[in-house]
């Protein structure tokens, strides 16, 4: 479906990224902006859409990394996403940071099994583990990423025990390649064998294959449905004034 034109944007960690699918050909930006995300993103939004001659309401849907991630930044995507779906009435593609993650791993080394952690700080990991497989829908056949062990927010321990008993689905550990910032930041992780990489960010361009299998099947929401994901269940989301 080389017409398709989707704008993803990512700000739930330290890295700030918009991507563009148009014309069946992607462009994007990403840069580190730790702090400055809510001043960075709608600029980068905007040059993004000049470079290609876009303007908002032309695009097909909006896709924004979801979490989890830093509480901050989770919350500053979704605002932004919902304001920019909002005013030009798009409809909007949410993306799992740990699945885009995954997306990145395959995308670069063609990794079909992915042990996805980010640093959630106070000495635990936003975790899962994912396999990518083939589904038949009535839409055709794609790619999806199947959660073989959940999204969660957990110690370096629990996340490691959880790796020892997906063997027993015969999903080697050995065999997934490890993403994210969570596997350098505790130690309990650097003797366990998984393979590592240089993914250790989420980045808007991965989410964009994400985004279109999403479109191709018609899982889109509304802006105002929008729910960041933040894992700790202490975090709430506060919607647009006036759109409880």
């Amino acid at each position: 479906m080389t017409n398709l034109t989707l704008l993803a944007l990512d700000t739930s960690t330290e890295a700030c990224s918009v991507a563009l699918l148009y014309n069946g050909e992607k462009t994007y930006l990403n840069e580190l902006a730790q702090r400055t995300h809510a001043k960075r993103i709608l600029p980068m939004v905007d040059e993004i859409l000049t470079d290609s001659g876009l303007k908002l309401n032309q695009l097909d849907a909006l896709a924004f990394g979801r979490g989890p991630g830093s509480f901050t930044g989770v919350r500053v995507g979704a605002a932004i996403a919902q304001g920019l779906a909002l005013g030009a009435d798009l409809p909007v593609i949410p993306i799992s940071n740990l699945t885009a993650m995954a997306q990145a791993a395959f995308e670069l080394y063609q990794a079909e099994n992915v042990a996805a952690a980010i640093d959630a700080r106070m000495n635990e990991v936003y975790f899962s583990q994912l396999v990518r497989e083939k589904k038949c829908t009535d839409f055709g056949q794609f790619f999806i990423w199947k959660n073989l062990i959940s999204e969660q927010v957990c110690s370096p321990e629990k996340a490691l025990v959880q790796l020892v008993n997906s063997t027993a689905l015969n999903i080697a550990t050995s065999t997934a390649l490890r993403v994210g910032t969570g596997w350098n930041a505790y130690a309990q992780f650097a003797t366990k064998g998984l393979t590592g990489s240089d993914i250790e960010l989420p980045d808007a361009r991965y989410m964009l294959e994400l985004a279109r299998v999403e479109w191709l099947q018609q899982k889109t929401i509304s802006a105002l449905e929008i729910e960041p994901i933040y894992l700790r269940n202490e975090v709430t989301w506060k919607k647009l004034a006036g759109r409880e």
